[in-house]
């Protein structure tokens, strides 16, 4: 549950269903303690109510520390309290495929929070904001006369604005063959703070185990971006113009990631390149250096060998009117199927069609994939701590090479691979490693 006051602090917690739910509401302080984490609620449009408002994480559930969650929010015309279900009322929060999880803001009072925050659930909805009319203690300072956070979310909906929030959390596997699926659903953002820091680290860490199995044939990676769709009414809208592409059909989660400036690839019959692709990506391409385009990231393509002809037919035209094949099939696969449920959360594991709810690191991550298999299949890496993998053997690891001295900026690490002009016979190599490396003599 959420916690908002006037303007709110608001607790985060997860609730007993497969949603993820905020309700913000006063609690006494001899109830709960409550330990107040900043910038986990964050409005991001429209643009005269953006800003981040304080939270504190509730005293039942389970929150979801380390993912982030973006939805749109809806205040009902019905039920507003939310204590009565909300089919009685032909309503459903349900998120269409390729759509923003629904946040509902109902009303404080004449019920209990959890019956507020059930009947939300029941309805389809992945967070439930409960807006508190007292002023009481636990208070963002504001000046009196300004309305409080839950008033200034009623009056935007009611001016028909399209009203998005992001959420923030700090912080058995089934085996039915010989071969372990896993899929990880991320976004390309590198400028989202601890959340986009922590999930870099993971890749870097994880990318050499990820490789080892990859390629012996005992797993199947799919590397997932969620994505949405704008409502049709807001398609032409500055938001919606700079995060989506295809008409609105597909839209970046985060408001810092814009589609037209930058893009994933992923080469067929060659899935461990990703690792490769996203962390040279990473390197090379950073957004606070205003790199993170097109340009930079063709370069990193061309680098790790891959066919851009493959890949620019597989994106397909983005200012077409028309669905984009892939994308569609991403967008349908975050509706949740079987023991799965929807991916809302970034970021989200998902092994053996299970999700993955433990620790996003190296070590966690491959005892999960490792329990997949059969007790005595495992492969060689699920029983050693020692991960090693030659990277500059396939097309010099993406680095710098002089085919005709022979000399290469590829240099292979424990942890991988990094891209380094050498030092060859006293000359030290000068340049980036990656395209560029010039020997510099000194006499």
């Amino acid at each position: 549950m959420m916690q908002m006051r006037r303007p709110p602090r608001v607790s985060m917690s997860r609730c007993l269903g497969v949603f993820l739910f905020i309700g913000c509401f006063l609690v006494p302080a001899s109830l709960a303690r409550f330990i107040v984490e900043k910038n986990s609620l964050r409005v991001t449009s429209p643009e005269k109510i953006k800003g981040t408002y304080d939270t504190a994480i509730g005293n039942f559930g389970i929150p979801k520390y380390g993912g982030s969650m973006a939805g749109v929010v809806v205040y009902p015309k019905d039920n507003k309290n939310g204590c009565r279900e909300f089919a009685d009322f032909g309503i459903s929060f349900k998120s269409k495929a390729g759509a923003l999880p629904t946040f509902v803001l109902v009303d404080r009072g004449d019920c209990f929070f959890a019956l507020k925050v059930w009947n939300v659930q029941k309805a389809g909805a992945s967070a439930v904001l409960v807006a508190d009319d007292i002023d009481e203690a636990l208070i963002t300072m504001d000046t009196p006369q300004e309305d409080g956070f839950s008033d200034i979310l009623k009056k935007s909906l009611s001016n028909g604005d399209m009203v998005n929030v992001n959420l923030d959390w700090r912080e058995a596997v089934p085996h039915p063959d010989d071969r372990v699926e896993y899929e990880l659903w991320t976004n390309s953002n590198d400028e989202c703070g601890v959340k986009c820091d922590m999930l870099m680290e993971f890749v870097k860490d994880f990318k050499g185990p990820a490789q080892i199995l990859e390629r012996g044939g005992y797993t199947q990676f799919t590397p997932h971006y969620i994505t949405w769709y704008c409502p049709q009414a807001f398609t032409l809208s500055r938001q919606c113009k700079s995060q989506c592409i295809n008409h609105g059909r597909y839209c970046a989660p985060d408001p810092e990631q814009d589609f037209s400036i930058g893009y994933e690839a992923n080469e067929t019959h060659r899935p461990w390149t990703w690792w490769d692709y996203v962390t040279d990506f990473q390197i090379r391409c950073p957004m606070k250096e205003k790199k993170y385009n097109k340009e930079c990231s063709d370069s990193v393509i061309r680098s790790l060998g891959l066919d851009m002809k493959k890949i620019e037919k597989c994106m397909g035209d983005p200012d077409a009117d028309s669905d984009n094949p892939v994308l569609k099939e991403e967008q349908d696969a975050q509706v949740g199927k079987g023991t799965r449920g929807d991916v809302t959360i970034l970021p989200t594991l998902v092994v053996n069609n299970r999700q993955y709810r433990g620790k996003l690191a190296k070590g966690a991550v491959l005892k999960a994939i490792c329990s997949g298999f059969e007790e005595t299949t495992e492969p060689a890496v699920c029983l050693t701590g020692d991960v090693e993998s030659n990277e500059c053997l396939e097309n010099n690891g993406g680095c710098w090479k002089d085919n005709v001295a022979n000399i290469t900026a590829c240099k292979d690490t424990f942890r991988g691979r990094v891209c380094e002009c050498p030092l060859v016979d006293g000359v030290q190599f000068k340049g980036d490693g990656y395209s560029h490396c010039e020997g510099i003599s000194y006499s």
